[in-house]
């Protein structure tokens, strides 16, 4: 490397992600793979919020380097080595999740190691633009406005780590909202977003690998059991609704996002990537890993026979996460579409009340049937919103096709 040659990447619209980034996912997906495991250890409405408190903190982690890398490539030695340091960072983090808590006894304090991670994959993050802003004075001020809610954020936590219950519960979510919150009244002015393409790519490559970690959640359910005729049952459906999901984001969403992405002003196009993707890409994340919680729960009523009956129905907080997180899902799709294409989607606001209704009415029906209802609501809605909308879908992909 050239010295003082800059590192951010000139205006490329088609960058693509590097393996380093891919390989930087999967140690995310490990740590979903641990949240889940987590909500279906606390089985309570208490443990599902501790869940998703973990799964918001990591989403945001996340989401600091897909920026990094759109900044300046993976390429570059200096971000390769800060993604490497803070892939070994996130990874330490996951194996704390079982003890993001309640501390085990004997080892290290979990809550505290856990925090401590957490400063480090952020300071990593921080550094990195840093040394990324030195020829850009408004990135720089932009860096210095986040580096306070990143200060504040990990602050919080180690602070949350010295107490138990709920109070400790209330500082984590003071920590996500000294994150969340901070960033956005940082303002989006100094943000650089130089590849459009680069950065749809990279949100979509993560919603693929969280819906690969509810299809391990399914095969992790039945993996030590004989298979027979409802595994195979229960698996299909799970499949199906995993798909359904697959097929509401790839399908047309993902196009028309990056399409707006790209034909955003420079100008306001970090503002844009904020929100629809930063923002609004985590329900769809959280969504995802609650019906991977619910599927784990079906699989594991439907082939461990000797604690379970097959007409058992699923605890309430199983089938709340099962259909809430679809519920979560459609949501976050509709906020997505409204800040990408400015209109609603009516089909899956619809879903979202029909499903809501559905599991009142399913509430007391076996496992296997309350799967089938859900899996079935969501093909349908897809099937629905295919042929509605056959002709703009059919412009859509041959618009894209052409770029």
């Amino acid at each position: 490397m050239q010295a003082g040659r800059p590192l951010i990447r000139e205006q490329q619209e088609h960058a693509t992600v590097t393996p380093l980034e891919l390989f930087f996912d999967l140690v995310f997906v490990f740590a979903l793979t641990q949240v889940t495991a987590f909500m279906a250890d606390e089985m309570s409405w208490h443990g599902i919020l501790r869940g998703a408190l973990v799964l918001i903190l990591l989403w945001w982690a996340w989401t600091g380097y897909a920026w990094l890398a759109n900044l300046a490539s993976a390429e570059e030695r200096p971000i390769m080595l800060a993604i490497l340091a803070g892939m070994a960072a996130m990874f330490v983090l996951a194996l704390c999740i079982p003890e993001a808590f309640d501390d085990l006894p004997g080892g290290l304090q979990g809550p505290v190691v856990l925090a401590v991670c957490y400063l480090i994959f952020r300071a990593m993050h921080l550094v990195m633009l840093m040394i990324l802003s030195r020829e850009d004075a408004e990135l720089r001020k932009q860096v210095l406005r986040f580096a306070v809610s990143v200060a504040a954020s990990t602050v919080l936590l180690l602070v949350a780590s010295q107490f138990e219950g709920w109070q400790q519960t209330g500082l984590w979510m003071l920590a996500l909202v000294a994150d969340y919150v901070g960033t956005a009244l940082g303002g989006f002015r100094g943000w650089r977003l130089p590849s459009a393409g680069h950065f749809a790519e990279r949100h979509g490559l993560i919603i693929i690998i969280a819906l690969g970690e509810s299809i391990v959640a399914i095969g992790v359910g039945v993996a030590k059991e004989p298979i027979t005729w409802v595994i195979i049952a229960a698996s299909v459906l799970g499949l199906l609704l995993a798909s359904g999901m697959w097929w509401a984001y790839f399908d047309v969403s993902a196009l028309l996002g990056e399409r707006a992405l790209a034909t955003e002003p420079l100008k306001t196009r970090a503002r844009l990537a904020r929100n629809a993707y930063s923002y609004a890409h985590m329900p769809l994340v959280l969504g995802i890993v609650l019906v991977a919680f619910g599927l784990k729960e079906v699989l594991l009523y439907v082939s461990d026979t000797s604690d379970h009956t097959l007409t058992d129905p699923l605890p309430r907080v199983a089938l709340a996460a099962l259909v809430g997180g679809v519920v979560v899902y459609l949501l976050g799709h509709v906020i997505f579409k409204w800040l990408t294409v400015h209109s609603i989607s009516v089909v899956r606001l619809v879903t979202s009340g029909v499903l809501l209704a559905a599991m009142l009415l399913i509430v007391a029906l076996p496992a296997l049937i309350q799967l089938a209802v859900v899996a079935l609501i969501v093909t349908c809605a897809m099937v629905v919103e295919t042929l509605l909308f056959a002709e703009s879908r059919r412009q859509i992909r041959a618009e894209m096709s052409h770029h």
